[in-house]
């Protein structure tokens, strides 16, 4: 019986671990160590100005479990990538050994102090306006679509000068 059973997990490991290869693959992508964090914020801050954006930067790393769900869940909900796309230019701000990216951690007000990821909503002049840690938007193994949904849109633009004020400016 035990060397049945060790044969089928053994089958299962064999089937499974390709799939591991290409996800392993597929995560290099969202962080690149090699990238210079204050250069991609900088870019990031003149493009959102320019379309009357804020940026959102998810920083973490490849290593890191909870930054590849983050990015896959608002990836997979067309709701959360549309507010997302109306409203943000992203930043993946890459965070490990080789490229902890110290410069941009400093300025951005040393977000990583909350683990990983932690998101970080800075305005088009180059403002940060909110530190979010992740965590508070999980809910058991996995992200909750409420509260991710209710963090982005409390964040955009509009949300932070509401339509009320700008009839009421545009009337003086």
């Amino acid at each position: 019986m035990k060397t049945y059973i060790i044969s089928k997990v053994l089958k299962l490991f064999i089937l499974i671990i390709p799939f591991c290869g290409v996800n392993a693959q597929d995560i290099k992508k969202l962080y690149d160590p090699s990238l210079d964090g204050m250069k991609q914020i900088r870019e990031a801050v003149d493009k959102a100005g320019k379309e009357g954006k804020h940026v959102l930067i998810q920083y973490g790393g490849n290593w890191c479990s909870w930054c590849v769900k983050f990015d896959a869940f608002c990836k997979a909900d067309t709701s959360i990538s549309k507010i997302i796309t109306k409203n943000y230019i992203p930043v993946k701000l890459n965070y490990d050994q080789t490229n902890k990216n110290d410069e941009a951690n400093a300025y951005l007000g040393n977000p990583s102090r909350f683990g990983f990821p932690v998101l970080i909503i800075v305005d088009g002049k180059g403002k940060v306006l909110h530190i979010q840690d992740s965590g508070l938007l999980e809910e058991g193994p996995a992200y909750n679509k409420q509260k991710v949904t209710g963090f982005f849109s409390l964040w955009t633009p509009a949300a932070l000068v509401p339509k009320v004020a700008e009839s009421e400016s545009k009337k003086k």
